[in-house]
């Protein structure tokens, strides 16, 4: 599994990209972590994604397991794990937090998780994991579908780290596609309430003000403390890192 990594000390701050993204996402958020205290951080392309190498299924357990895997050698036995997720992500981190994925968080945070899926959503994503991935003839056009697809179009552009590794050449050369298998589509409907409460540690939700995804109503529905992290969008450690650091270290 692709991962990057910072800082020193015992404690560890994992981070997890959501759907479509890379673990450049958080690229924002780590430019300030030495700022913001001691500690290591972790930010990882997750199975399917970027440069990270697929698996055979991307269920919401299979995720959490790969990670947990991956995550093992990192952590320091007398140091505190918090997990930081996003979107996907977030479901992963609260997968985690049930302990039964060989490692067990301290604290784990998660924004702009989508909690009300519709059957036609739920097909839309099936029919994207069923086809090949889409290739496309230029550089320009594929980092277009990228930007679109992981939710950056209009608050990145391709030369801003946020997005790398979120394209690569095809095997024959002749043209781009989008880093991500396009089976991870099939992550289904994730079981949040199921969840919320097998959490074996604290867990807190947040969603941009302006998240198109998810309302806070229905995020409160889940942590009835959901904060509201200001006027952005789903990707809101992109427009506003220091609001994500800012929220941590008032619950921290």
């Amino acid at each position: 599994m692709y991962t990057e990594q910072g800082g020193e000390g015992p404690d560890l701050l994992l981070m997890l990209h959501g759907m479509g993204a890379t673990g450049a996402v958080w690229s924002p958020m780590c430019a300030e972590a030495s700022a913001r205290g001691p500690g290591r951080w972790l930010a990882l392309d997750l199975p399917g994604h970027g440069q990270s190498d697929r698996q055979d299924s991307y269920a919401i357990g299979q995720y959490a397991a790969s990670v947990g895997r991956a995550l093992l050698p990192h952590i320091h036995p007398e140091g505190r794990l918090v997990v930081l997720g996003h979107s996907l992500g977030g479901v992963i981190g609260l997968a985690l937090a049930t302990g039964w994925f060989g490692v067990t968080p301290h604290r784990v945070f998660a924004a702009g998780i989508k909690i009300a899926w519709s059957d036609e959503e739920l097909r839309r994503m099936e029919t994207l994991a069923s086809q090949p991935a889409k290739s496309f003839p230029t550089e320009a056009e594929t980092w277009d579908r990228y930007l679109k697809v992981s939710g950056l179009a209009g608050i990145a552009t391709t030369a801003s780290p946020v997005v790398a590794r979120g394209i690569a050449h095809n095997d024959n050369n002749d043209g781009w596609h989008l880093a991500m298998d396009p089976r991870a589509n099939a992550v289904g409907k994730p079981p949040l309430s199921e969840l919320m409460t097998l959490a074996r540690c604290p867990i807190h939700l947040a969603r941009g003000g302006n998240d198109a995804l998810v309302t806070m109503e229905q995020t409160r529905s889940l942590d009835p403390d959901a904060r509201d992290l200001g006027p952005h969008g789903h990707n809101v450690m992109v427009e506003a890192p220091g609001q994500v650091w800012n929220w941590m270290a008032s619950l921290t």
